[in-house]
């Protein structure tokens, strides 16, 4: 039956056409929204995560207690080794290490004194080493307004506020006046190689981006790092993967822990971000049930109007004395041959589009003009597992819900009320 059914469908396109054109053109919007969303809300979370706050991120257990602080007095010791651990224990996932710091920056005038002081927020991270992501992680380039990046020892960026404030120049020298890694003063010469823009007030107001190697020098932490953070080489946060290196690690330093044993923590845990993380991962299921609600419920009227407008070809049917039943049971049939084609079509045409999204990008680099650092410059959808079978919902359940509710009425039918339906 289900042969002589399906060649029926093909052969009488006015059957078949309307519905799976219906059923792919739904599907296909819930998988590209679904997919949208997802990256979407994604992109806030990585940009914190390519900022500050990494997939995870290594510190001693007493910096974690007071992270809010950047005391450097509690930095990791020997990170370099712990560094070449984590790339041989967890290859998974791309490492970093990181100086954050503080000082006063001092901008000399032609002839040595103090023309401008101002209070900064530093930065330190790998920017010479040629193979080096840190640059590119941040979108240094694209939030360039003037100069170029460190290409050398001493050379820093200055926020583009920051620099006019203190009425410097790029080429032009500057000193860093901060606290050491044991408390005492450091003082350290740069040359400001050029200026950037986070399009963040608290950023522009006063940062510094430096080698992390000149820090070390500067504060005098060599083999030091505030922290080392990790990021999934997928380049995308998965909670349940980030915990799970997070645990790993832990339990290898879980044995004689003390205040500067190194602590791992994934990002679902770090403070306000991580509650970010939990409502964006929430919101974006809510949005997406939302949406595949509200066309479960198009293509079930779909299904139930396409059912209620072949109530001519089924009292025919029964006319001629085909069961009530077995009309009943091929109805539903053939919205399972259509719901499923459609489904599969609008699965393909939707991944498609989602893929093309998250490929090249919607490129909003003319809203987002100086904020590529803190703000992405493009909007990308991110395909996903679900994708691929989010569909059905819609396309198949609900198309065939809808065919069985309208079929409903066949069973009811009174063979008197047909006749006069037929004669009519």
């Amino acid at each position: 039956m289900i042969k002589f059914l399906f060649k029926g469908l093909i052969r009488d396109q006015s059957r078949s056409r309307l519905p799976l054109l219906v059923v792919s053109i739904g599907v296909m919007l819930t998988i590209f929204l679904h997919a949208y969303i997802t990256g979407f809300m994604g992109d806030t979370i990585e940009i914190n995560a390519r900022f500050s706050q990494g997939h995870v991120k290594v510190v001693t257990s007493a910096y974690s207690e007071e992270s809010n602080q950047g005391n450097n007095e509690l930095a990791i010791t020997q990170s370099d080794s712990l560094m070449n651990l984590l790339g041989l224990s967890f290859s998974e996932m791309e490492w970093a290490q990181r100086i954050l710091f503080g000082g006063l920056i001092d901008a000399p005038d032609d002839s040595g004194e103090t023309k401008a002081q101002g209070p900064a927020f530093g930065l330190a991270m790998d920017l010479l080493h040629p193979d080096s992501k840190e640059a590119a992680r941040l979108n240094l380039d694209k939030s360039l307004v003037r100069g170029h990046l460190p290409t050398a020892r001493g050379e820093v960026l200055l926020s583009e506020n920051f620099c006019r404030n203190l009425g410097t120049d790029v080429g032009s020298n500057i000193t860093l006046i901060g606290s050491t890694m044991d408390g005492s003063m450091a003082v350290y010469n740069f040359k400001v190689a050029g200026t950037i823009s986070f399009g963040i007030e608290l950023m522009d107001r006063g940062a510094v981006i430096a080698d992390i190697e000149d820090v070390r020098i500067a504060l005098q932490m060599p083999d030091a790092s505030s922290e080392i953070i990790g990021f999934l080489k997928n380049g995308y946060y998965h909670d349940d993967k980030a915990v799970s290196v997070a645990e790993r690690f832990n339990a290898m330093f879980a044995s004689g822990r003390d205040e500067f044993s190194p602590l791992m923590i994934p990002m679902s845990r770090q403070g306000a971000v991580g509650q970010y993380v939990l409502l964006a991962k929430n919101w974006s299921w809510y949005i997406s049930v939302v949406f595949i609600l509200a066309m479960s419920l198009v293509l079930w009227n779909a299904g139930l109007l396409g059912g209620l407008r072949r109530y001519g070809e089924v009292g025919v049917r029964l006319a001629i004395g085909e069961a009530k039943r077995h009309v009943y049971v091929s109805m539903i049939l053939e919205s399972v041959m259509i719901g499923f084609a459609g489904t599969i079509v609008g699965t393909a045409f939707g991944l498609f589009f989602a893929y093309l999204v998250q490929k090249y990008g919607i490129d909003i680099s003319g809203m987002m003009k100086g904020s590529a650092v803190m703000m992405p410059s493009s909007i990308r959808a991110r395909i996903t597992p679900p994708d691929f079978y989010i569909g059905f919902i819609p396309g198949l359940i609900s198309t065939v819900l809808g065919t069985m509710l309208s079929g409903i009425g066949i069973l009811k039918r009174q063979t008197a009320r047909l006749f006069k339906e037929l004669e009519a």
